[in-house]
């Protein structure tokens, strides 16, 4: 987790600090002082202090946890928050009170920045945790089975481990500000009640933020122009990837690269007029609206498959269901949406005003910035694969990918997600790696030309790859300038199906296995983006052999190599 370092710092230009430590100890050292200050007005220093520990993959558990340290120093408590992964369990058996806030990324796993924390902490070596007071809340998608399960995880092991319960965990789901809120009064005002800590207004805490927050966000987006949408990818390719601008005018919105837009799209009119005529209400404009711009009519929730089934009890989906198997109903469910599965419910499918409820609200899409607010700036720039794909009888699209393809109109609502933990080294001298593929590419875009313009002398290698070299090169021009001024200085290419055996980045990774562990060696920082269901697990695994090779030291030695640069902020990953 990153603090903003609040304006006359006491830590010196030259300290021997990464951005991030500076960051964090400028942000512990301003809440020192602010508790100091409240001291010295009230005779008293903070009652207590709370310890908030984030495990965030997207950076919504921050905004959070900026919301609880805010609201404890608003109620004279001290507060100051930390990543798990900064904290050990031999230090957190010695803190009083601790909150931890955390997502859950892919089926049911820890955020990245919470991994090594939850390895200790399940360990049989883990310290026993009496003096330590809890509570744990967790943001996630009620629409994946492993709904919150990192916060369950991490609040059953505390508990374990003898620490007690402050109050009861929260699961959020998508629209988590308003439970977040509210749990995050009910912890603060029993700390209250709890260590005679001064209290104060609730109201305050937003106000005392570490962070400026934007006024633009997913309930308030802001209407940009959308400036360029031009194709890369060439019209011969199986894929359709394309370039998008967005002019941020008068919004105010900043970001660095390595950050994340939101894009809040719209669903397609056709789409939605095929659902409603299959429902026989084909001219309710009213609820056509409804579904075109609040409803998720593309992937059926949970909740929709569990009333079909019941409805149902011989359709085809009911029959996957019984079988009782997961991985089958995954493999059934994958490419169909809410049309195809009332289609296969027949005569026994729900109404239109049965249907409604089910559908869950329809959510802006994430995409990783692909510019350098340095290189172009008042606009933010994105790189994305328009979803389409044919199954039995019907064409399919991607919600938002294909809105902005296709039907986009001159503004779009976009609002900004940071993602400080993705981001170029403030050691303009430091090493980069960058393994992205496909559209994985995007944030190395703007990490180069972030380089590029800041005139950092560090050594910067990418490896990229996609199918075919003559179709899928995407950004070739730029990247052969970039290579030319001497801003890349490695390009490594995977393109698999350009000869008989496939090549993919992890080929190309083992092959210069002595040269990137001397990068390694020299401090280089790893950053991994693409997709993370195969992917970013066999990149991890081809460094983890890079190492093990080089080192001659075996796995587990190889293993803690990696943790190691996970612990330094040199091993980071943006997986979707």
């Amino acid at each position: 987790m990153t603090l903003m370092p609040p304006t006359g710092t006491l830590i010196p230009a030259d300290a021997p600090f990464s951005a991030q430590q500076e960051s964090w100890l400028a942000g512990f050292l301003a809440g020192i002082a602010a508790a100091g200050r409240r001291g010295d007005a009230a005779g008293d220093a903070p009652a207590a202090t709370i310890d908030v520990f984030v495990g965030t993959q997207t950076g919504n558990a921050e905004l959070v946890a900026e919301d609880v340290v805010a609201g404890a120093r608003a109620r004279g408590l001290g507060g100051r928050a930390t990543a798990l992964d900064d904290v050990t369990p031999e230090a957190l058996a010695a803190m009083t009170h601790v909150v931890v806030v955390t997502s859950t990324y892919g089926e049911g796993e820890m955020p990245d920045n919470a991994g090594l924390f939850w390895e200790a902490l399940q360990s049989d070596t883990a310290p026993r945790l009496e003096g330590v007071r809890y509570a744990v809340l967790g943001l996630g998608d009620r629409g994946y089975d492993d709904f919150c399960q990192a916060a369950k995880l991490i609040d059953t092991r505390l508990e374990q481990l003898g620490a007690t319960r402050l109050h009861e965990r929260v699961d959020c789901d998508v629209d988590f500000e308003e439970p977040a809120a509210q749990w995050t009064t009910a912890v603060l005002d029993r700390l209250v009640a709890e260590t005679g800590a001064t209290g104060g207004e609730a109201k305050a805490a937003p106000a005392a933020s570490a962070k400026q927050r934007s006024r633009w966000n997913k309930r308030n987006p802001y209407p940009s122009r959308l400036t360029e949408n031009r194709l890369l990818s060439s019209p011969r390719s199986a894929k359709e990837i394309r370039h998008y601008e967005f002019d941020l005018g008068d919004s105010g919105i900043t970001y660095e690269a390595g950050d994340a837009l939101a894009v809040v799209p719209l669903n397609d009119p056709a789409l939605v007029g095929e659902l409603l005529t299959h429902l026989g209400a084909g001219g309710d404009e009213r609820t056509a609206e409804l579904l075109r711009t609040e409803r998720e009519i593309r992937t059926p929730s949970k909740e929709l498959i569990a009333d079909l089934v019941e409805r149902a009890p011989e359709s085809e989906l009911a029959a996957v269901v019984a079988h009782g198997d997961r991985s089958d109903l995954d493999s059934w469910l994958w490419g169909r949406d809410v049309l195809d599965l009332l289609r296969d419910a027949g005569s026994k499918a729900p109404s239109l005003a049965e249907l409604v409820p089910f559908l869950r609200p329809l959510q802006a899409r994430q995409y990783s910035i692909s510019s350098s607010p340095l290189a172009h700036p008042g606009s933010v720039h994105l790189t994305i694969a328009s979803v389409r794909y044919g199954m039995a009888n019907r064409r399919y699209e991607g919600v938002a990918s294909t809105y902005l393809a296709d039907r986009a109109p001159g503004d779009v609502g976009i609002h900004l997600q940071p993602n400080a933990a993705f981001s170029v080294p403030a050691n303009d001298d430091a090493p980069m790696v960058m393994i992205g593929p496909g559209t994985g590419i995007a944030p190395f875009r703007g990490f180069l030309h972030e380089r590029a313009a800041r005139g950092a002398a560090g050594r910067n290698w990418l490896f990229f790859g996609d199918q075919h070299r003559e179709t899928d090169f995407v950004y070739e021009d730029e990247l052969t300038a970039l290579r030319e001024q001497g801003v890349l200085t490695e390009l490594d290419l995977a393109f698999s199906r350009d000869q008989t055996e496939k090549i993919y980045v992890q080929t190309r990774m083992r092959e210069r296995s002595r040269e990137l562990y001397a990068w390694l060696e020299e401090g280089a920082h790893v950053y991994v983006c693409g997709d993370a269901s195969r992917m970013a697990k066999d990149v991890e695994a081809a460094l983890l052999g890079v190492i093990a090779e080089q080192r001659g030291r075996g796995d587990d030695d190889a293993a803690e190599y990696l943790a190691d640069l996970r612990r330094a902020k040199r091993y980071v990953r943006d997986v979707y």
